[in-house]
């Protein structure tokens, strides 16, 4: 059984062009695969550049938040009153208010029970006038209802 020689010749070109086509896909998926690498890098660097802005201004921000902060710190002492000398204790002082400046009751251990476990806001002076203030008048408020 001898075969066709033109059809050998042909079965081998036929297989000689399937290869070829078998090598341009391997070639064509080889650089899709190489620009969707590429691709990713330029994704990575953008995200990597994103990430470095992101952390500049955060360092920013915080830097921002410690120097109003620390501003604030100053108000809040200069306003406090802490800071301030009172007049002190004298010889017309009262002498339960010298004993007690000398046992380490200060006005805030004189003020009212309780008065050390308020926020430091609260124990100053202006705050507390205020409370009173705003309490007698809903006290006067109060009554002026009940027997109106």
């Amino acid at each position: 059984m001898s075969e066709d020689p033109d059809k050998t010749t042909e079965h081998a070109a036929s297989e000689a062009r399937g290869e070829e086509l078998r090598e341009n896909i391997a070639l064509t998926d080889a650089r899709r695969t190489e620009e969707e690498r590429a691709k990713a890098e330029a994704e990575a660097k953008k995200a990597e550049e994103k990430a470095e802005e992101l952390s500049r201004k955060e360092r920013q921000q915080r830097e921002k938040a410690a120097r109003v902060h620390e501003a604030a710190e100053r108000e809040r002492s200069t306003l406090s009153g802490g800071h301030v000398a009172s007049p002190g204790v004298g010889s017309a002082t009262d002498a339960n208010a010298a004993a007690s400046v000398a046992a380490g009751g200060g006005p805030a251990h004189a003020a009212f029970p309780g008065a050390d476990k308020l926020p430091a806001a609260a124990q100053r002076p202006e705050v507390m006038i205020g409370a009173a203030f705003v309490g007698s008048f809903l006290a006067a408020r109060i009554l002026k209802r009940i027997f109106d």
